[in-house]
């Protein structure tokens, strides 16, 4: 974004370019981390109201399904009404979702507020991505694709740390994000406008999902790898504090919410070690990464060592980053701008699909084959998926 944009808008605090992309990364980072705050916590709610695993697999999908809904719908809204009305309204439904979290007594109000915050999280993981490229195009693809990781990871230590060491462990995050975000909704107005408003508004509300012919192949080679990934961090951010504990017999918060940090991590560091690679190769990488790192995992699971649990966990992690990044990496490119929008819809209904649908399938099976048997099909289908895409990878002639 050039200097002209701050010197045709009236002073205000966030005038400058380089400050509106520290606040969107700052509010894309808090969001996420917002996503990942309940993980730790849902053994306290499984304790407190006798919840089961499907349920608790309901409450994880219920967001991740609204927040597609919303990634659809009103994904490209800022384009047309501007990026600050859509980040404020957002915000404050993100608040208004905490709110339902603090008052929650049951099952109900918890799967409410996963679904009022999974549709401002899609509204603002859209809005805030856009805005860090409108004022920072050389760097902002790479802030994009790792500060969701950092988010989601800040998320689960800081509400481990507080439910390990603070009052009310099942309110007190959820009050320091309300805070957060309700300052962040009244900040925002202090941001140049970086959109300016055009007619369209109405008609982008309408999901345009399509695959062009030139991209159908190199997607359906990339899918077994992004659904593999997907699945993998749905598992962890739903059910994997829960395994942790049954596996080892730890019950630290603390060490339950680190494994989920250290696969985000992992995965942030992945997106910075491959990020100049070409997408053959990250794919190739991403699939060992995903095979190898889950073996680890399962390998720990069976014999309730913690050490490999989070060893696996980390290899996994790069696995996951990679993963993400190449199957991305390998499709989007192929697009014709008119294309766009529309295989990224597609690959968005993929990916949160699989971020979703299959926890759910471990839920039902864990009350009846336990949790550690069902983790272990579950890592197997993964590790097929991946192997899959190796394959098909390898088989290909390089384009």
């Amino acid at each position: 974004m050039s200097s002209d944009l701050a010197a045709t808008q009236p002073i205000r605090l966030l005038s400058r370019p380089p400050a509106m992309t520290v606040f969107a990364a700052i509010s894309l980072a808090a969001i996420l981390a917002g996503s990942s705050a309940p993980t730790p916590l849902y053994r306290l709610y499984q304790e407190a109201w006798a919840i089961s695993p499907l349920v608790l697999t309901i409450i994880f999908s219920v967001y991740a399904i609204c927040l597609l809904f919303s990634l659809l719908t009103v994904g490209a809204l800022s384009d047309y009404i501007g990026r600050r009305p859509v980040i404020s309204v957002a915000l404050l439904l993100s608040a208004a979702g905490m709110v339902l979290f603090i008052e929650a007594e049951s099952a109900s109000w918890l799967i409410a507020a996963r679904a009022v915050q999974g549709l401002a999280t899609g509204a603002l993981t859209s809005t805030l991505s856009a805005t860090v490229l409108d004022t920072n195009r050389a760097k902002g693809p790479m802030i994009n694709s790792i500060t969701p990781f950092l988010g989601m990871a800040l998320g689960a230590l800081v509400t481990s740390g507080l439910v390990a060491y603070g009052p009310a462990p099942m309110q007190l995050i959820y009050v320091i994000l309300l805070v957060l975000f309700v300052s962040l909704a009244l900040v925002v107005w202090q941001m140049p406008e970086t959109a300016s408003a055009q007619p369209g508004a109405w008609a982008s509300l309408k999901p345009h999902v399509a695959v062009p012919p030139q991209a159908r192949l190199p997607l359906l080679m990339a899918t077994p790898v992004n659904i593999a990934s997907w699945a993998l961090g749905g598992f962890y951010l739903s059910l994997m504090p829960s395994l942790f504990r049954v596996a080892t017999g730890l019950t630290s918060p603390l060490l339950g919410g680190g494994i989920v940090a250290s696969l985000t991590l992992s995965g942030a560091v992945a997106v910075l070690l491959v990020r100049q690679w070409p997408a053959r190769r990250i794919i190739i990488v991403a699939a060992i990464a995903l095979m190898g790192g889950v073996a680890v995992t399962l390998a720990g699971v069976h014999e309730q060592m913690a050490p490999l649990m989070l060893l696996g966990t980390i290899i996994a992690g790069l696995g996951l980053g990679a993963g993400f990044f190449g199957a991305s990496r390998s499709i989007m490119p192929l697009a014709e701008l008119h294309q766009r929008a529309g295989l990224l819809a597609a690959f968005y209904v993929q990916s949160y699909l699989a971020f979703s649908l299959p926890v759910i399938l471990i839920g039902i099976a864990a009350p009846h084959l336990g949790l550690p048997v069902s983790t272990y099909i579950y890592g197997a289908v993964i590790i097929l998926l991946a192997l899959a895409s190796l394959a098909a990878t390898l088989l290909a002639k390089p384009r």
